[in-house]
C-alpha cells in the first residue's frame, strides 16, 4: 500500500495537464480546483483586441502591483505585439499547464490566460506587508516558527496561505454586524474537513444578529455548544503554525478581521495541553511536559483542597514527621484553613490581574514586589501560616503551566466550588466534587465531538498524540471522532528502517 501511494502520487505529478484553447474551459477549470474559494479573485481582461481572464488570491496578490506591471506597462507598450509585450513586463513567464498555473497562484503571482489561447502569463504580485508580524507574547516558542497574526485579516491569511501552498485550502469569507459590519473568515481544508462540521459553522456565524463583533469573542459565546460551562470549547491561537497542524487534522478555523487571534473547533480537553514546543523537540521530552501540564491542571484542583482537608477533618493522615511543623504553622492563625485559602487566591488573582492591566515595567514590578511583600505581611500579622502561602503560590505557579490562557481561567475558577466542597465535608466533598466535574467533561462535546476523546470514548492509538507525544511517525490517521473525509496521514515515513 506505500509503495502504490507513491507510485500514485509519482504519476500524478509527471502527468501535466495541458491548458485549454477556451477560456471558458480553463476558468471553470482552476476555479473547480481552488473549490471556489472566496479569496479568488476572476477579473475581466480587456486590451484592443485582446480578451481574457485575471486570476489571483486577493489574500496573497496585491492590485495595485497588478495595476503598476500590467495596465501601466500596456499603456507604455501600445504597439508591442502581445507576446513581446507580455514579457517585456517585469518577472513574466509563460505557463501551458494547469498544476503550475495554480502553483503560482497560490505563490502570490497573478495569472493572464487569454481567449483561444493554451499558453497563460504569470508576474509577481505578492504582497509585501508594511508590519511585520511578531511572536505572540502568550504563545512563545524555543523553537520553531516566531510569527504571530496582526490584526488585519488579509495579512492573516496571506500568513497561512504563505504556509500552506495548497489548492483545497477554501476560504469562506461572511459578513456579521448590522451596524458595522466585520469581515469573518472561515478556513479549512475541502477534501479533509468534516463538510456537516464545516456547514454548520458557517451556518452557526451566519445567523449571528448582532449590532458589531468587537472581537472573536462575540462569536465563541455565539457557537459554542455549552456557553454556560466553565472550560472553553474553541481554542484560540495567535501562531499561523499551530493553526496550520490543527487544519491538517481537519479542523476548522474562523478568522475576524481586526483581530489577532484566530478559533479552532471543534477541539477536545486535550488540545488545550498542547504546545508548538512539543513538536519541535524530540518526542521524549514533548511527552514529559505534556504530562507536566496535565498534573499542573489537576495540582490546580486540588491542592488547596487537600490542605483544607487535611487540617480542617484529616489532621491524622499528615505525616508524623511533618506534624509539628504544620500544627506551629498554623496555631495562632485567627481564620479556618478555608478563609486562608479564600484570602490568598484572591490576593493573588489580583496581583495577578493588576500586572495585566498596568504598563509592562510597572506590571512586572506590582507582580514581583506586590507577591513577596503582602505574603510576608500576612504571615507575619499572623492572618495566614507559613504553609498556606507556599501551597497557593505552588498552585499559582502550576496554574500558569498551562499553555492556553483559557483553559487557565476556567481550571482557576473551578478550583473555588471544590475548596467549598473540601471545607464542607473533607474528603468526601472533593471526591463528590471531582465526580460533578468529571461528568460534565464527559457530558460536553464541540460539533459532535465528545470533550475527552480519544480517553471517553477510549481510543489507546489516538492517545499517543493527546495524553502523550509518542514519535511523529506513529501518527498513520487523524482523529476518528472528527470524521474527516481523508482519514490518511501518512504511509510509514519510517520504512526505510525496515530495508
Amino acid at each position: 500500500m506505500p509503495e502504490q501511494f507513491g507510485q500514485d502520487e509519482h504519476s500524478q505529478t509527471a502527468q501535466k495537464k495541458p491548458l485549454y484553447t477556451s477560456l471558458e474551459d480553463n476558468i471553470a477549470y482552476i476555479v473547480d480546483q481552488f473549490n471556489e474559494t472566496d479569496d479568488l479573485i476572476v477579473e475581466d481582461f480587456f486590451y484592443g483586441k485582446l480578451k481574457g481572464k485575471l486570476l489571483f488570491l486577493n489574500t496573497m496578490a496585491d492590485p495595485k502591483k497588478i495595476d503598476e506591471l500590467l495596465y501601466n506597462h500596456l499603456k507604455r507598450e501600445k504597439k508591442a505585439t502581445t507576446e513581446k509585450m507580455l514579457r517585456a513586463t517585469l518577472a513574466v513567464q509563460s505557463i501551458d499547464d494547469f498544476d503550475n498555473v495554480i502553483s503560482e497562484i497560490l505563490k502570490g503571482s497573478t495569472v493572464l490566460i487569454l481567449q483561444g489561447e493554451s499558453e497563460a502569463f504569470s508576474f509577481n504580485t505578492m504582497i509585501e506587508r508594511e508590519r511585520q508580524p511578531v511572536e505572540p507574547d502568550t504563545e512563545k516558542t524555543v523553537r520553531g516558527s516566531h510569527l504571530g497574526f496582526v490584526e488585519d485579516l488579509n495579512t492573516n491569511l496571506y500568513l497561512l496561505r504563505n504556509r500552506i501552498q495548497n489548492n483545497e485550502l477554501k476560504i469562506t469569507y461572511l459578513n456579521v454586524g448590522f451596524e458595522s459590519k466585520k469581515n469573518v473568515a472561515i478556513v479549512y481544508f475541502d477534501h479533509i474537513a468534516n463538510k456537516e462540521i464545516v456547514n454548520e459553522v458557517i451556518k452557526k456565524v451566519s445567523m449571528i444578529s448582532i449590532d458589531t463583533v468587537f472581537s472573536p469573542g462575540y462569536i465563541e459565546e455565539c457557537i459554542e455548544t455549552a456557553p454556560f460551562s466553565p472550560f472553553p470549547q474553541n481554542l484560540y491561537t495567535e501562531r499561523p503554525d499551530r493553526v496550520e497542524a490543527h487544519l491538517m487534522e481537519g479542523r476548522v478555523a474562523i478568522f475576524t478581521d481586526g483581530s489577532t487571534e484566530a478559533i479552532i473547533l471543534p477541539v477536545t480537553f486535550f488540545a488545550f495541553f498542547q504546545s508548538p514546543d512539543d513538536y519541535n523537540s524530540r518526542f521524549i521530552p514533548g511527552t514529559v511536559f505534556r504530562l507536566l501540564r496535565l498534573f499542573s491542571f489537576f495540582g490546580v484542583l486540588l491542592l488547596p483542597p487537600l490542605y483544607i482537608a487535611f487540617v480542617s477533618f484529616h489532621f491524622e493522615i499528615i505525616p508524623y514527621e511533618l506534624v509539628s511543623l504544620v500544627k506551629g504553622s498554623v496555631s495562632g492563625v485567627p481564620l479556618l484553613p478555608f478563609f486562608e485559602a479564600m484570602f490568598m487566591a484572591i490576593t493573588v488573582e489580583l496581583i495577578r490581574e493588576a500586572g495585566v492591566r498596568l504598563p509592562t515595567p510597572i506590571g512586572e514590578t506590582i507582580g514581583i514586589v506586590g507577591g513577596i511583600i503582602i505574603s510576608d505581611a500576612v504571615v507575619s500579622a499572623g492572618l495566614v501560616s507559613n504553609v498556606m502561602v507556599i501551597v497557593v503560590a505552588l498552585t499559582a505557579i502550576m496554574s500558569f503551566t498551562i499553555s492556553t490562557y483559557e483553559m487557565g481561567n476556567a481550571v482557576r475558577i473551578a478550583n473555588f466550588p471544590i475548596m467549598v466542597a473540601a471545607a464542607l465535608f473533607g474528603f468526601a466533598g472533593i471526591v463528590i466534587a471531582m465526580l460533578i466535574l468529571t461528568i460534565h467533561l464527559c457530558k460536553l462535546e464541540s460539533y459532535g465531538v465528545p470533550y475527552l476523546s480519544p480517553l471517553t470514548p477510549l481510543r489507546f492509538k489516538e492517545l499517543m498524540d493527546s495524553v502523550l507525544r509518542l514519535p511523529i511517525w506513529l501518527f498513520e490517521k487523524r482523529p476518528k471522532d472528527l470524521r474527516t473525509q481523508k482519514d490518511k496521514r501518512q504511509y510509514q515515513s519510517r520504512e526505510w528502517f525496515y530495508d
